[in-house]
């Protein structure tokens, strides 16, 4: 019974501390021998006391890392996104894209609409010394063209990086890129032809529509659900409609929901997709940012060689001006690499050398371990804000990964119109018409979680409630219901 008590105690006290605030979402925990010697206990009432603070969701056991604390839920209503009517496949028909490229080549906004991490989040000094020992050591090798297919070494790094979520790789069937773009792009070019039509989520990246657009591509869509993923049925529902020679897909995070699809979708998507002779092209670039640390299986897993492409890149997690990303290309192979030679020739090889002494020499992991704390903690922080400074009835989305966050705004604000009053005040954000085919989501916004968490960060999610806040008002009561 006393030990009971004493480890009910411990917890008790260390939960108060979290609820508090004085320890913070993401901050590591005494290690259990530690905990022991300042509180006088042994080693199992520790134990028990970590467990109870694990069952309450306050705490989370890391392998090999120890106990940290978790980040939060905070009550903000989850977004919601419209129904999507079925629709005969198409091409692009959203003007906006343009001028996306003009916002995100901005140097004078605060970039909250930035997904890349920023550089303080990112192991830049481990990835400059691997750098310099890479000229030093070899400078006319590094700075030479290489094969098109990409350096081996690095090649096997991958393969060895997918063993550890199951799947299995061969190096010759990798083609290494600049970037996941890149690497989509590559083939899609590879697997169809202008006019084919290629099935994509909605919404999803606005990269993966301008390409669709590009290649002379139609595209029809299919929902992906906040907090649940793609709609695997709606998929095998579509493929029975139409004919369809490809599908670009999300399944990890996508962005801008953020959402995860679960395993049992991923087999059926990757099973119906089979079924009718339709090649999967996985956008995989969020895989190793899971805030849990249990990397998510790619739809590689649930297939052979022939039917899904994956796609990824080291921009999110490494390096982004390196522009490192990669292609399981399996019997694809041979078109990529040929696709390769006709667009860029091959990839630079002085980044391709820097990432693979990084790779050989440094700990990944331990990277990727700050990294997914940090922006599990920025999720925490900016739906803290939004739920504090955004006008009530604003919905936002509770990633369990990735680097977005994706709201509904509150009074059916047009999100156009908010985006354009922020950008004049030196923020920005993505309104979310830009993340479908013909525009949808005109009362949606995409936020990124890249930035490290700052006062002008902090002042910048306020001013942008405010304006939301303003744009509601001006509303009238019966535009407010309809």
């Amino acid at each position: 019974m006393a030990s009971t008590l004493l480890y009910e105690d411990l917890a008790g006290r260390l939960g108060a501390q979290i609820r508090r605030g004085l320890l913070r979402p993401g901050e590591r925990l005494p290690s259990l021998r530690r905990l022991g010697r300042q509180e006088r206990v042994s080693i199992a009432t520790a134990v028990e006391a970590y467990l109870r603070l694990e069952r309450e969701g306050l705490v989370e056991a890391r392998e090999r890392s120890g106990y940290f604390v978790r980040a939060q839920r905070v009550a903000v209503p989850a977004a919601r996104l419209p129904r999507v009517q079925a629709r005969a496949p198409q091409a692009l028909r959203n003007p906006a894209l343009l001028g996306v490229l003009d916002v995100l080549s901005r140097e004078d906004l605060l970039p909250l609409h930035v997904t890349t991490p920023a550089p303080e989040l990112l192991p830049g000094r481990a990835i400059a010394a691997a750098t310099t020992h890479v000229l030093r050591r070899d400078p006319g090798v590094a700075l030479a063209y290489g094969a098109p297919q990409g350096l081996p070494a690095l090649r096997e790094q991958i393969a060895r990086r997918y063993l550890r979520c199951g799947v299995e790789v061969d190096p010759g069937e990798i083609v290494v890129t600049a970037g996941a773009m890149e690497a989509i792009t590559l083939a899609l070019r590879s697997v169809t032809r202008a006019g084919d039509v290629v099935l994509l989520e909605t919404p999803t990246y606005y990269g993966i529509l301008q390409a669709i657009s590009a290649l002379g591509l139609r595209a029809i869509e299919v929902p992906n659900r906040v907090g649940s993923g793609i709609d695997a049925a709606a998929l095998r529902a579509l493929l029975a409609r139409h004919a369809v020679r490809a599908a670009v897909l999300v399944p990890n995070f996508n962005n801008p929901t953020g959402s995860l699809t679960g395993d049992d979708d991923k087999r059926e998507i990757v099973a119906a997709c089979g079924e009718h002779g339709v090649t999967v092209i996985e956008d995989d670039l969020y895989g190793e940012l899971a805030y849990s640390g249990e990397r998510p299986a790619p739809l590689r897993r649930y297939a052979g060689r022939t039917s899904v492409i994956t796609c990824s890149s080291y921009s999110k997690t490494l390096a982004p001006g390196l522009r490192i990303g990669w292609a399981l290309a399996g019997t694809h192979v041979d078109d990529l690499v040929r696709a390769k030679c006709f667009s860029s020739v091959a990839t630079a090889g002085l980044p391709q050398r820097a990432i693979t002494e990084y790779l050989v020499r440094h700990d990944f992991d331990r990277a990727l371990r700050r990294l997914r704390r940090e922006l599990a903690t920025n999720a925490q922080r900016w739906r803290d804000a939004i739920r504090r400074g955004w006008p009530e009835g604003t919905r936002v989305s509770d990633p369990a990964g990735g680097t977005t966050l994706w709201l509904e705004l509150a009074g059916g604000v047009d999100a156009q119109a908010l985006f354009e009053a922020a950008v004049a005040r030196g923020i920005g954000c993505l309104p979310g018409h830009l993340f479908s085919l013909r525009g949808d989501y005109r009362t949606h916004l995409r936020l990124g979680l890249g930035l490290a968490w700052s006062p002008p960060v902090e002042a910048a999610l306020r001013e942008l409630g405010r304006l939301a806040g303003r744009f509601a008002r001006r509303r009238t009561p019966k535009e407010g219901h309809e």
